[in-house]
């Protein structure tokens, strides 16, 4: 007779399991298929109520989940090979468990990034997802944080904040009353909380144009100080260069927000990078084509630490540079 978790995973997980390598999760560990390239594995976990709310839809629970994840990928310039799941849970709900299932298929398909494998615990806390990513690059040629230098273009996709104002919508906070007449752009702002948009479309031109790179998911401003510590370097940033949203310029000229809020809030997993002037035009032409949006917000150079100056040259100082889990 079965377990009621071999019942588990067999009705909502094995059905995501498509790699071969998988072995349809009927043994202990699966396969990796070599290929002559370099395999870079990253693994990032979401713990209820510190990266996602009690109510949210399982579906985008799952989606986040995987895509965190994803999103390192891409900043390593790697294309996804597969995962491995561990799910904690205080309890076996069909509704919960479809739903979560449904959303984390349709990633999998969406990405090609198939279930190689996993676990599935109960605990008597917070509902937990641990998810370990599998990359591929070809040899030598993942892009680490430690490879920026003097001269190089400080480039950042998408926009910034958004996530962070998504989530004060969703707590009732300032930002939901401040968009109270505009549901549509509350509705986008929480979109980008609960479903991140990883850059997978970029790994490629990460990969060839990119000297250092890292996703931000602890904040650009904190984020942007760690890859400078790794490689060793200074950058200044232009505040009016770094790109935000209608709804996030709107509510800082309300007064809402502060822009500090934006710099350093979480969730944003966007790809930052650091890009020699040559390279530049090429980079933003294949992220053009991939349809993400780049924008060149600052210069690195020698020296130490991170300057972040206003439209008329006043540096602007951080009280908080991102978002920390202790």
């Amino acid at each position: 007779m079965s377990s009621g978790e071999d019942t588990l995973i067999a009705t909502y997980f094995k059905p995501l399991a498509t790699d071969p390598g998988a072995f349809g999760l009927a043994d202990d560990a699966a396969v990796l298929q070599a290929r002559g390239e370099d395999v870079v594995v990253n693994t990032d976990a979401i713990v209820e109520g510190v990266h996602f709310l009690p109510d949210d839809p399982a579906d985008t629970i799952a989606r986040k989940a995987l895509r965190v994840n994803l999103s390192d990928l891409a900043a390593k310039g790697a294309i996804p090979a597969g995962f491995v799941l561990t799910l904690a849970l205080r309890e076996r709900d069909p509704d919960w468990l479809e739903a979560f299932a449904r959303g984390l298929g349709e990633d999998t398909r969406l990405f090609g990034c198939p279930l190689l494998g996993g676990d599935t615990v109960s605990t008597p806390g917070p509902i937990m997802i641990s998810i370990t990513a599998f990359g591929r690059v070809p040899e030598g040629r993942m892009v680490r944080r430690s490879g920026a230098m003097p001269g190089d273009l400080v480039v950042v996709t998408g926009t910034i904040g958004d996530a962070a104002l998504g989530l004060d919508v969703l707590k009732g906070g300032a930002v939901k009353a401040s968009l109270a007449h505009d549901m549509a752009a509350a509705a986008g702002l929480i979109a980008r909380y609960r479903i991140p948009q990883p850059r997978n479309a970029l790994a490629k031109a990460v990969r060839d144009h990119a000297r250092a790179a890292m996703d931000v998911s602890d904040g650009l401003a904190g984020d942007l100080t760690r890859l400078l510590a790794a490689s060793g370097v200074a950058a200044s940033i232009s505040t009016a260069e770094i790109p935000l949203s209608t709804p996030a310029r709107l509510l800082l000229e309300r007064g809402t927000v502060e822009l500090e809020t934006l710099l350093s809030a979480g969730d944003d997993y966007e790809i930052l990078c650091t890009i020699p002037p040559s390279r530049l035009m090429a980079f933003t032409d294949e992220a053009q084509r991939a349809g993400v949006p780049v924008s060149a917000i600052g210069t690195i150079s020698a020296g130490a630490g991170l300057r972040m100056v206003d439209a008329q040259g006043r540096e602007l100082v951080l009280s908080r540079l991102s978002y920390s889990h202790f």
